[in-house]
This record gives structure tokens, sequence and C-alpha cells, in this order.
């Protein structure tokens, strides 16, 4: 969330950051609410000094044997008006939390301006697209003919947009994940985590799923548990409400997780084979940083979800979101788009997001400056390192062959037991 004080002294610049991630939020609901609090809250103020002023001379009258029973009964009503002022300050404050809540994050003076997808910015690319002698397959008949994916006994167990891996497609998921995982620990930096998949609330809360975005989310029914939209939930969560020494930091942290959304209003889209279900495997990075080091973090969290593709040898790009299409949590974020050849297009595998101190805010994480200057808030940063579903899919495509069979990359192969070919 933002700075409720410089909310409240920058409301123009408020309302043009709004425009410009065509966020509908109401603002001048938010100032007529926090205009009102201040007023209840100063009428409260006023009316305790009656009282207390009050109080005193009872306790002057009695000692001078003088009646005070008039003056009590005006301090008990005084009581009974400030209750009634309490309750509308509180009423007005739990409005203003959920608004605030909901109010997007300032994009970093770097993020250019637009107004959805069209206007996002290629940074570069890597890899050369493979010109195919033959008309590629979208990964869906490949996986099908191969026998390494059922989508219809997918939808049989549960519903559409799960799908079932089996033999080398489950194999080859596993072989990803564990490849992602050692290249972020053993070369990165990162430490791995194994975190819960259902998380309460407040953790929902914290990294802003919640309560925007509830109707995107799976959510137990008699429980205060939700299932993880992205091990980006737990992982900045680790460490809420704790306070670290500026030399404790930078953190990294990455996990392997199953990750749940209902996809809620993308119908329509993607319906046909693995690349958008409602459950789906991902590695994914976080970082907590300093606010002086947090964008060349950024950079660095880029690259290294980079890497996994340069590896695997698929060819992808990488874009930065402009304001209209940065997500809501972000001040800049970077999509790397990977080659599906069946589409003649790049499809998003990996979004790397800086959130300066939105996230942190929320979650209460501070850490005291070196130089002993008080607590600041620390910047939180996520990104897939990478989505597995769409690695495999991209994979398969990139790595067909005319038979129908796919190739293996060599990074990859010893990750699947030396497997250099998966052909029915």
């Amino acid at each position: 969330m933002l700075d409720t004080k410089w909310v409240r002294e920058h409301y123009d610049e408020l309302a043009e950051m709004l425009a410009s991630r065509n966020n509908a939020f109401p603002l001048d609901r938010y100032k007529e609410l926090d205009e009102e609090r201040r007023r209840v809250l100063l009428e409260v103020e006023k009316l305790k000094e009656r009282r207390n002023a009050g109080s005193k001379e009872v306790g002057i009258r009695k000692k001078a044997g003088e009646d005070t029973e008039a003056l009590q009964n005006e301090i008990r009503e005084l009581g009974e008006e400030i209750k009634k002022f309490d309750d509308k300050a509180n009423k007005i404050e739990s409005e203003l939390d959920e608004l605030a809540l909901r109010i997007p994050n300032r994009p970093h003076a770097s993020v250019p301006k637009g107004k959805d997808e069209n206007d996002n910015i290629e940074m570069r690319r890597w890899g050369t697209p493979r010109e195919f002698d033959f008309e590629p397959k979208p990964h869906w008949d490949l996986g099908e003919a191969l026998g390494v994916m059922d989508f219809d006994r997918g939808v049989k167990i549960a519903e559409s947009r799960f799908t079932v891996l089996k033999g080398a497609g489950a194999r080859l998921e596993r072989g990803l994940m564990n490849f992602m995982l050692d290249l972020h620990t053993t070369q990165h930096g990162f430490t791995e985590v194994a975190p819960p998949a259902l998380v309460n609330s407040k953790t929902m809360t914290g990294t802003g799923q919640l309560p925007k975005f509830a109707d995107d989310l799976y959510r137990c029914l008699n429980d205060d548990l939700w299932l993880i939209p992205t091990a980006e939930v737990p992982l900045t969560n680790l460490h809420s409400g704790e306070t670290f020494k500026e030399s404790d930091l930078p953190k990294y942290f990455c996990a392997f997780t199953p990750c749940f959304r209902r996809e809620a209003g993308s119908y329509g889209r993607d319906m046909r084979g693995m690349l958008r279900q409602h459950q789906f495997d991902k590695v994914e990075m976080v970082k907590l940083s300093t606010p002086e080091k947090s964008y060349d973090e950024l950079e660095h969290m880029t690259n290294c979800a980079e890497k996994v593709l340069q590896l695997l040898g698929i060819p992808y790009r990488v874009i930065v979101l402009c304001t209209g299409d940065t997500g809501f949590g972000a001040a800049k974020t970077y999509d790397i788009e990977v080659w599906l050849p069946s589409q003649n297009t790049y499809r998003e595998i990996s979004s790397c997001s800086n959130c300066e101190d939105f996230q942190a805010r929320r979650m209460g994480i501070k850490y005291k400056p070196a130089d002993g200057g008080k607590a600041r808030f620390i910047h939180t940063l996520n990104g897939s390192g990478l989505a597995i579903g769409r690695t495999l899919i991209a994979l398969m495509e990139n790595y067909q062959n005319a038979d129908g069979s796919i190739t293996v990359p060599e990074a990859l192969r010893p990750y699947v037991g030396g497997l250099e070919r998966v052909s029915r």
C-alpha cells in the first residue's frame, strides 16, 4: 500500500497515476472519507478536553463540599457523545483502510506511459527462431500424439484447464523443476524454500492478492486458507512483521510450488493446451532488498530467469511493461516472452517485478540502516524462474522433429536420466 501521508498530500498526482494505470479507484470517496475522519477526530478531541476539564472540576467541587450531580451528569453525557463519535471514526477508518488496500502501486519514473500491452517496449531479444522445413505443430497435438499429455482425462477428473502429464511428459516437468532450482541455488545465490501451498488471509493481503483479486483465487470453504496463486505469496511473507539489520540484506529465496488461479473473466483465451491452466507448476524467485539497490536486484533477477532459457536454447525477448499494463503491486516489471513456433509469436513465460515498499508496508517488514537512522521499509521483488508448464510447451514446440518426436536439450538431459528424445 502507499504511504497515507503521501496520498493525502498528492491527490492530483495520484489521480494522474490512476488514470495512467487505467484504474477506476474512487479517489473522491477516499478524499471525502479522509477529510470526514479528521473532522470527527478533531471533534472527539474537543469533547475529551471538555470531559477532562469537567472531571477536574468535579474533584475541586467535592473537596469544597459542593454539589456535583449536575456536572457529573454532563460528564456522563459527554462520555456517551464521545463513544458515538469514536464509533463513527472507527467505521470511517475501516472503510478508508479497505479503500487504501485497493490503491495500486506508483510506477517507477522509468516505466513508459501507455494504455495496454500494445504500448510495452521491447528491450532485447536472445536467440533466433528456428526455421522449420515442415509445418510445426502446437504442443497439444504433439503431446497427445506422443502420449505425454492427456487433456480429456484432466477435464474428467477436474474440469477444463486441468491437464494430466504422463510418462516422459511428467518426467520432463520434474526435470525442468530440478534444473531450475539447481541453477538458481548453485549459481544465482538463492536459498531454496519449501513453503505451504495454503496461506491465510493476512498473508494474501500482505502481497496484494487480497482484497482486490479475491475472485481469481481458490479459497477453502471451512478455513481461513487460500491456495496460493504463486510462491511469491508465502516467500515474501516469510519475514512479515520483522526488522532486519541492513547487513542482513539482500535476501534471496526461491521455491517450487503448484500454483492455483481461477482465471476469472479470462475464459475464451488460450482454451486449448496448457498455456492457461487453473493449476500449474512454477519456480519462483523473491528478493528482499534495501531501496538503494532494489533496481540493480531487478536487473539481476531478470537475468537469472533469462539464463534458464539460454541454457535450454529457447529464443525469447524481454519487454518492459507500460503503466497501463503493469500489475497492481509492481512499480516496474519486465516480462520475458518465449517464442512459440505454432503461434508464430512470443508469449509470456516470466514476469520480474520490483514492488518497492508497496508490499513491505502491508507486511510491516523494515530494516535498520547501518548509519543508525530510523528504520525504513524494505523493497520486495519477485519473478518467475520459470513457469514450468510454459517452459515445457516452449521446449516441445521449439525442439519438435518432423516425425513428431521431441529432442531433449542437452542441458536438461542429466535431469531426465539421460533421455535424448521423446518418441511414441
